[in-house]
C-alpha cells in the first residue's frame, strides 16, 4: 500500500511497500498464455456424434498445453503402438510373399510361423491401448532453470460420460501433475484434479467449438493441479 511522507523541501514523496517477490520455482500456467482469435482454427462437429465431440476436445487439450511457453509432449504410447501397428504389417506382408513365391507344402511352416507372429503383435498392440494407454490422451513434460533444475510431468485422461434422462452427455477430464527438483528428489508440488462439464458448454448447437472457454475451463483445471491441489 502506498504511502506518503514529507521531506525538507516541503514536497510529498510517496514510498511504495515492496511487492512480495515471486517464487523463481513457480512456473507458467496456461492462463497466463493470450491466445489470439486469429490464431484459431474453426472447429466443428456433428453434434450428434459423442465420439466427435470427445476427439475434438481431446485435440484441443493437445494443441493448447503443447504450445512452445507450456510442456513438450511425450508420445511414447503413440510409438509403442504404431512400432507394433508396422511391425505386424511387415510380418503380414513378408509371409505372404514368402508364400507366394514358394511352394504351398514349402512355405507352410514359415507361414504359420508368420500367422502366429501376426496375430501376437496384434493382441499385443491391442492389449498395450487397453491396459497401458487406457483413457490417456496427452503426457507432457518441461523444464525451467532459476536457482536449480526445476522438471514437471503432467498426465491427462478423459472419457465421456453417457447422457441421461436429466443430463446430456459429459466429457470427463482428469489431471496428474508432479514437480519436482534435483532430479526428482526434491518434491516441489503433486496434484490430481477432477472435472466434468456436459459438451453443450463447448459446442454450439450447429457444433461449432467454442475453443477459449474450452482452454480456459482446461487451463483452470491445470493450474489447481499445478498448485498440488487434490478434487
Amino acid at each position: 500500500m502506498a504511502r506518503s511522507k514529507k521531506v525538507e523541501n516541503g514536497h510529498t514523496a510517496r514510498s511504495l511497500s515492496p511487492a512480495a517477490p515471486s517464487s523463481p520455482d513457480k512456473p507458467t500456467g496456461p492462463l497466463s498464455i493470450i491466445i489470439a482469435p486469429e490464431d484459431r482454427e474453426v472447429i466443428k462437429v456433428n453434434n450428434a456424434n459423442v465420439t466427435e465431440l470427445k476427439n475434438a476436445c481431446d485435440d484441443a487439450v493437445k494443441r493448447y498445453l503443447s504450445r512452445p511457453e507450456l510442456f513438450n509432449q511425450i508420445h511414447l504410447h503413440t510409438d509403442v503402438r504404431l512400432g507394433l501397428g508396422w511391425a505386424s504389417v511387415f510380418v503380414a506382408g513378408g509371409t505372404a510373399f514368402y508364400g507366394y513365391k514358394l511352394d504351398f507344402e514349402k512355405s507352410k511352416p514359415v507361414v504359420w510361423v508368420g500367422l502366429i507372429l501376426y496375430f501376437f503383435l496384434t493382441l499385443v498392440q491391442s492389449l498395450y491401448a487397453y491396459f497401458i494407454e487406457g483413457e490417456i490422451v496427452y503426457v507432457g513434460k518441461r523444464k525451467t532453470f532459476s536457482r536449480r533444475i526445476v522438471s514437471e510431468r503432467i498426465t491427462l485422461t478423459s472419457r465421456t460420460i453417457p447422457a441421461k434422462a436429466s443430463t446430456p452427455p459429459c466429457y470427463n477430464l482428469s489431471i496428474s501433475y508432479v514437480r519436482s527438483a534435483s532430479n526428482g528428489k526434491s518434491l516441489l508440488a503433486k496434484g490430481k484434479t477432477q472435472r466434468v462439464e456436459g459438451y453443450n458448454a463447448f459446442f454450439d448447437e450447429e457444433g461449432t467449438m467454442d475453443q477459449e472457454r474450452f482452454e480456459k475451463w482446461v487451463g483452470e483445471l491445470v493450474e489447481e493441479a499445478m498448485e498440488g491441489k487434490q478434487s
